[in-house]
């Protein structure tokens, strides 16, 4: 009996012991399975969001190019899309710019030539970006103004909107242009800037012009302000009062300068597209100014300029010793300028 209970109780330890390890292995297995499945769904996971994520790789957002313009083939040069760095030209960004440069002197009425200009409703002339000397001390600082100019990225008050059509400045011979022309006229060539060539015909207004501009600069006649140009009768009648007197004896060699100069600078940029207009004309025939918009390829337009012009009439009665003038120039190339207008 006591050796029925012993083998008894062995049974039961040996099922318990088997039970045990059921459960163990049972559990082993049941974790394993469960890891299992948390890695096959990680996979999965993985693979689903890289799928994903290369299937936005693979979309390439492609802007549409802009359509070729209508235009001849000598003018593809000369059609810019600028793409500014400081805004968007958003529905414009396709509108064709043209580049400009105004060549001129100063007191060749430039700065009324360019109030024109800029009436327009898709022009932006900048002035005379290059008075200041630190643009032009170099070929370097001067690519990189006319870069920013051409660029759109220009701010000042000629600044027009993303649809500008043609943009550009003003730029004086004696600042930093002749020095430069060469490689000045190789930056146009690259780019594709057109010249416009401004003179006065009438070097001897001009140089009238100059002495008292020169002369206000210190007497300030407008209630202490010098102005260079006016928008009022009452302040031209004003400025023009002042009569300069004029070395005759070095006359004639000034005006020689200022006409070599001029024609220098027309053969230094022959090569670069051109047009050449004279103060005197654009003040006689108001058609000239449908000529320059015609050669900007802008919209015509009626421009408008609210500068008074500050010497009218008789060269007789602009300077102080007009007899020496008038002895000094008979008889020489120069002798019209006694008599005509401009």
């Amino acid at each position: 009996m006591a050796d029925d209970l012993s083998f008894f109780a062995k049974d039961v330890f040996l099922v318990k012991g088997l039970k045990s390890s059921t459960l163990v292995w049972r559990l082993v297995v049941l974790t394993f399975a469960m890891a299992c499945g948390v890695y096959i769904c990680s996979v999965c996971l993985k693979q689903i969001g890289t799928s994903s994520k290369v299937g936005f790789l693979d979309i390439n957002v492609i802007e549409k190019p802009c359509p070729e313009p209508n235009i001849e083939p000598w003018e593809i040069p000369y059609v810019h899309y600028p793409n500014p760095t400081t805004y968007s030209r958003a529905e414009c960004a396709c509108n064709p710019v043209r580049y400009f440069a105004i060549l001129s002197m100063q007191r060749s009425g430039s700065g009324w030539f360019e109030t024109f200009l800029n009436s327009h409703t898709n022009i932006s002339s900048n002035g005379e970006i290059f008075s200041v000397k630190v643009r032009r001390s170099n070929m370097s600082t001067i690519a990189e103004t006319l870069d920013k100019i051409y660029n759109l990225d220009w701010v000042s008050s000629a600044s027009k909107n993303e649809c500008t059509a043609a943009v550009g400045l003003k730029w004086m011979l004696n600042q930093g242009l002749m020095q430069n022309h060469e490689q000045i006229a190789e930056y146009f060539r690259i780019h594709g800037v057109s010249v416009i060539f401004l003179f006065r015909r009438n070097l001897l207004r001009r140089m009238i012009s100059v002495l008292a501009n020169e002369y206000d600069r210190n007497a300030k006649l407008l209630n202490g302000t010098h102005k260079s140009h006016t928008h009022s009768a009452k302040e031209a009648e004003i400025l023009a009062k002042y009569k300069p007197k004029i070395n005759a004896t070095l006359l004639i060699q000034n005006l020689r300068q200022v006409n070599d100069t001029t024609t220098k600078a027309l053969g230094y940029f022959k090569s670069t597209r051109h047009i050449i207009l004279y103060y005197e004309d654009v003040v006689k025939n108001h058609t000239k100014l449908l000529d320059l918009q015609d050669f900007l390829k802008v919209p015509r337009m009626d421009l408008k300029s609210r500068q008074v012009k500050i010497h009218n009439g008789s060269l007789s009665s602009q300077v102080e010793n007009w007899n020496d003038i008038n002895k000094a120039l008979i008889g020489t190339p120069y002798k019209s300028f006694l008599h005509e207008d401009g």
